[in-house]
């Protein structure tokens, strides 16, 4: 028995699938479909999420620059605490890494937004680093900050209950078929029809195109580890920046008086309920103690989670040509908290068809289109 007929039935209630539907129930009728018994569980309740305007490549970058005025300035009633609490970024470089810290201080749309800064500065904003970990100097963000990610979610699940959408757990996708110019999913909680699909599955948006008899965008996910630890010396202090290597290889930040710590790994794995694996917990460890004064003695907490990319690692946002009504809003990499916001307002304004869909922070719709992969070839994610 089909047991509802929305406009629109998103598949996913994470970050991406929350914050779509609560813009799109403003206009539709619209029925949130998730797998799991609570939404969140998989990515976007695992995530340390950052605001940084100068992370990512540039499709993220402008997404994220979109995003900043809601952030800073969200609807009336959506949060009762605020979603950003400042966390300046650090970015380091040994001697041997300066070509790498000058081309991200060029970058256009980066350099606007960060300073170069000596290895004497950089160490008295982290003092926990080496010396020869900042032998070539660093760049400095002040303006970045700490997203409360329970905080982003559950305000958008609140939007949506307002505005009459509705949310339905347990409800894993089994099948979907397109007859007659309608969708029909079958699921864990029944059957459901709708005009539009919006494919906001995370690390499972290729396994639901499969399912739809729609070509995959080639979505892998990526298994990323983070540990807590204590600091011998005492409490962590809530003013030091997020530190993150010039060439991604570990980064670490305060976190309630503990220091979190990745070893910003990127792992290819199946979708599925990822759990951290021993050596990369080492393998963070002694990053960490290669490049700080820190020697680790104890760990709280170590976990893991999903980071899914497409092939050029820009998030996939568009109707899918080869499927009418089937709509692709996945691929985010770990970047989907600090971009959700604009993807999800440019997402629902493609799915309304506004006449004229907006630009994001001067980047062309088209670029995060789904079919720009038909004659690409899917690089490997970085090891």
């Amino acid at each position: 028995m089909t047991r509802s007929q929305p406009d629109i039935l998103v598949i996913g209630a994470g970050i991406a699938g929350a914050s779509v539907a609560a813009e799109l129930a403003r206009t539709h009728r619209v029925v949130v479909l998730e797998g799991e018994d609570a939404p969140g569980y998989h990515s976007t309740g695992r995530s340390a999420a950052v605001f940084s305007e100068s992370y990512g490549n540039g499709a993220v970058r402008a997404l994220t620059r979109a995003s900043r005025d809601f952030f800073y300035h969200p609807p009336a009633d959506f949060s009762p605490s605020p979603l950003i609490k400042r966390r300046s970024w650090l970015h380091v470089a040994s001697a041997t890494q300066a070509v790498a810290l000058e081309q991200f201080l060029t970058t256009e749309d980066v350099a606007s937004r960060v300073r170069r800064i000596g290895p004497e500065e950089a160490l008295a904003l982290s003092p926990l680093l080496r010396p020869e970990t900042v032998a070539g100097g660093g760049a400095y963000e002040p303006d970045a900050a700490d997203i409360d990610v329970h905080a982003l979610h559950q305000g958008y699940l609140r939007l949506l209950r307002q505005r009459n959408g509705t949310m339905v757990t347990g409800a894993h996708v089994t099948a979907a078929t397109h007859t007659e110019g309608k969708w029909r999913i079958k699921s864990g909680a029944g059957e459901f029809t709708a005009g539009t699909v919006i494919n906001a599955a995370g690390a499972w948006a290729d396994r639901i195109a499969s399912l739809a008899g729609v070509t995959p965008a080639g979505i892998q996910p990526c298994r990323r580890t983070a540990v807590l630890i204590e600091l011998p010396e005492g409490p962590v202090s809530d003013t030091w920046p997020l530190t993150i290597d010039i060439e991604e290889t570990y980064y670490f930040k305060p976190d309630a008086g503990l220091l979190l710590v990745s070893p910003a790994d990127e792992t290819p794995v199946e979708a599925c309920d990822v759990q951290p694996e021993d050596l990369d917990v080492a393998i963070a460890v002694d990053r960490l103690e290669r490049a700080t004064r820190v020697v680790v003695s104890r760990m709280r907490r170590k976990w893991a989670g999903l980071r899914s990319f497409a092939p050029d690692r820009s998030p996939v946002i568009g109707f899918d040509r080869g499927a009418p009504g089937f709509f692709w809003l996945a691929g985010q990499g770990g970047y989907g908290i600090q971009t959700a916001p604009a993807a999800a307002g440019l997402a629902a304004a493609l799915i309304r068809g506004d006449t004229a869909a907006p630009s994001v922070g001067g980047l062309d719709p088209a670029a995060l289109a789904a079919d720009r992969f038909s004659s690409t070839p899917h690089p490997r994610p970085r090891q």
